[in-house]
C-alpha cells in the first residue's frame, strides 16, 4: 500500500495523457466508476477523475510531440527548482522546467537516466490526491526499469529514497522504496513504491523503462473481465502474488499501461 503520499518524495498526484479525453474517461468510468470533472476552459481539456466526490487522478490531452498515451506519476517536493537541479546533477533529463499551475501549485517533468518519465508536484492550493489505498483509487506504483541499480541511485539522490531488496526467486529481485530513515522499505513501514529490473527476455523484446500505477479493486477477476469488455488489452492475466495480493495488468484502449490489485488482507 502507498503510505507516504503526504511525505516529501511520495506519490501525491497521478494523471493520464491520452489522445481522446472523453473516450478515456468513459473507459475508466466503466471500470472504476470514476466521474470526469473539467478543470475549466482555461485548462485546455484537463480535468479531474473523481470517485464519490474525491479526486483519485486526472486526465488531459497529450501535450508533448510524439508522446504516447501513458500515466504519469508525480512525487511531492517542497521545492521544484531544487529538485530540478538535483535531477540534472544526477544525470536525468528535464522534459519541462518548473511551471506555476494557476494557484494550485508548481510542477516539473523529467526523464530518469534509464528512460522512465515522471514529474514532481510542489503543492499550493492543491495538496494532492484526495483518495488512495481504497477500491477505485491508486494503491501502488512500480517502476519497470532497464537498469535497477542506476534507478535506485538516481531516485535516492533526487528524492532521498532508500530501498530494501526482496528476492522473488529465479534471480529476480524486487526493491521496495521509501523515505530515508523511515523504515519505509520493510514490513509495516512507509513505502513509496517498487522498482523491478526488467529481465533479459523483456529487454530483448524491446521493453523500456516506465512507471505504472496499480488501482485497488474489490475483485481482480471481475475487473479483468470488465476491462476486457471495455476494450483493454490484457498483458498479465489475474494471478496471485504471495504477500501482495491478486493482480492483473493491462493496456487501456489507447495504450496506457496500468494494473489492478486486490491487496492481500483486504
Amino acid at each position: 500500500m502507498l503510505t507516504s503520499t503526504r511525505l516529501p518524495g511520495g506519490l501525491n498526484w497521478l494523471d493520464l495523457g491520452t489522445p481522446d479525453v472523453a473516450a478515456a474517461a468513459a473507459f475508466y468510468r466503466g471500470l472504476f466508476g470514476w466521474e470526469f470533472v473539467s478543470a475549466g476552459p482555461e485548462a485546455g481539456g484537463y480535468g479531474f477523475l473523481r470517485k464519490d466526490g474525491r479526486t483519485v487522478a486526472a486526465v488531459g490531452p497529450l501535450t508533448e510531440e510524439g508522446a504516447g498515451s501513458a500515466w504519469t506519476v508525480y512525487f511531492r517536493t517542497t521545492d521544484a527548482d531544487a529538485t530540478t537541479r538535483a535531477v540534472e546533477a544526477a544525470g536525468g533529463v528535464v522534459r519541462f522546467p518548473p511551471a506555476q499551475v494557476f494557484t494550485a501549485g508548481r510542477t516539473a517533468g523529467f526523464t530518469d537516466p534509464t528512460g522512465a518519465e515522471f514529474a514532481v508536484w510542489e503543492p499550493g492550493d492543491r495538496d494532492g490526491l484526495d483518495l488512495v489505498d481504497e477500491p477505485g483509487s491508486v494503491s501502488w506504483i512500480e517502476l519497470y526499469t532497464t537498469d535497477g541499480a542506476a534507478a535506485r541511485r538516481f531516485y535516492g539522490s533526487v528524492l532521498a529514497w532508500e530501498g530494501t531488496d526482496r528476492p522473488m526467486g529465479g534471480g529476480i529481485v524486487y526493491t521496495v522504496v521509501g523515505p530515508a530513515g523511515g523504515g519505509g522499505t520493510g514490513g509495516g513501514g512507509t513505502a513509496h513504491g517498487g522498482i523491478l529490473q526488467l529481465q533479459q527476455m523483456h529487454l530483448d523484446a524491446g521493453s523500456t523503462s516506465e512507471w505504472h500505477p496499480y488501482f485497488e479493486v474489490e475483485d481482480c477477476d471481475a475487473a479483468l473481465v470488465r476491462a476486457r469488455e471495455l476494450g483493454a488489452t490484457v498483458i498479465i492475466s489475474a494471478m496471485d502474488a504471495p504477500g501482495v495480493g491478486r493482480l492483473a495488468m493491462f493496456l487501456d484502449p489507447f495504450g496506457a499501461p496500468f494494473a489492478v490489485l486486490r491487496s492481500a488482507g483486504r
